[in-house]
């Protein structure tokens, strides 16, 4: 048997510094923000590290941009998760840095080249 501890991660999001969130969960500015929370979730679920691991990499981010002067306002909150996350991903051999930096090209070409409320079709390479 299956218990919730070990099939829903969102408990132990309750030991993530500062984690923007209302009576419902985490809450999202932009789209981008609620899709380096799911790749997150999917690869802790998926076994390539643990929490203490990513609450350790965010607050190591986090301390690194105040030290640094970001002001900690909550706004930027998600760069620092995304700075965790490519972090991670690098560190365990899931991407190089130069496979993340292009596909952050690939998306920026693509945000340019989509109109106004259409919506982003991301082409790789």
């Amino acid at each position: 048997m299956t218990t919730a501890a070990t099939t829903d991660p969102l408990p132990a999001l309750e030991a993530l510094p500062d984690l923007p969130r209302d009576e419902e969960g985490p809450v999202f500015r932009e789209p981008w923000e609620a899709s380096a929370f799911a790749i997150t979730l999917e690869l802790h679920a998926a076994g390539h590290f643990t929490w203490d691991e990513w609450a350790t990499t965010l607050s190591q981010q986090i301390s690194a941009a105040q030290a640094a002067g970001d002001p900690d306002l909550g706004n930027t909150y998600y760069q620092h998760w995304l700075a965790a996350l490519e972090a991670l991903v690098t560190t365990k051999a899931l991407a190089t840095p130069e496979a993340l930096d292009l596909r952050a090209q690939d998306w920026v070409r693509a945000y340019r080249n989509t109109p106004h409320g259409q919506p982003v079709k991301l082409k790789i390479g």
